[in-house]
């Protein structure tokens, strides 16, 4: 049996994308089939979920393979957002923002 290790990036996947990403199924409406077709086991028990929240710890098991879930190595950005440097606002009066007396 094919075994793959899948790094989450955050707290879960959803069943369909799983499938997807690994390429166990070629969109995410295959995975769903694949789901609702009865294909698909998450520690050993038939999944009929097609969004199930999939999390670290967890194997899903489909056709020959196996997926492996692990946690994240780095936390994953909040809100999906980069961290970025703050960059100051620029002075909406204009490039000379001094005042003349």
């Amino acid at each position: 049996m094919r075994m793959i290790e899948f790094e989450l990036r955050g707290d879960y996947i959803t069943l369909d994308a799983l499938l997807k990403v690994t390429g166990l199924a070629s969109s995410g409406g295959a995975g769903k089939a694949m789901v609702a077709d009865g294909q698909v086991e998450i520690d050993g028990q038939l999944e009929l979920r097609k969004a199930c929240k999939v999390r670290a710890g967890q194997v899903v098991s489909v056709g020959g393979a196996r997926i492996r879930i692990h946690a994240p190595t780095m936390p994953a950005p909040l809100d999906g957002a980069e961290e970025k440097p703050h960059e100051p606002e620029p002075d909406p009066r204009g490039s000379d923002s001094r005042q003349k007396r």
